[in-house]
């Protein structure tokens, strides 16, 4: 079974140990990464972590959906969705 996911504190420990640094720095070098990320997608455009994965924005169409509950059909309207794509050395990485 799968543990627990990291929490932000925990890799910003991590990553300060790894880096040489201290905490507060290695927390704003990752602020700001997400920061950059944030704005670069948010734009439309994509971001490539090599070794990790490509994160980009993609547009849905407009749809028909069911409501759960009721299972009504109603119409959903176009909108975007965040996705990534893994890196195939992470992938390898995981699979042994």
């Amino acid at each position: 079974m799968a543990t627990k996911p990291m929490t932000k504190t925990q890799l910003v420990a991590a990553l300060a140990e790894e880096m040489g640094a201290d905490k507060k720095a290695a927390g704003g070098a990752l602020d700001a990464i997400i920061a950059v990320i944030t704005r670069e997608v948010s734009g439309g455009g994509a971001v490539t972590l090599p070794g990790v994965g490509k994160i980009y924005c993609r547009e849905r169409p407009e749809r028909m959906v069911r409501n759960p509950a009721t299972g009504e059909q109603i119409q959903k309207a176009a909108d975007k969705v965040v996705k990534m794509t893994i890196a195939k050395a992470l992938k390898d990485s995981v699979n042994g």
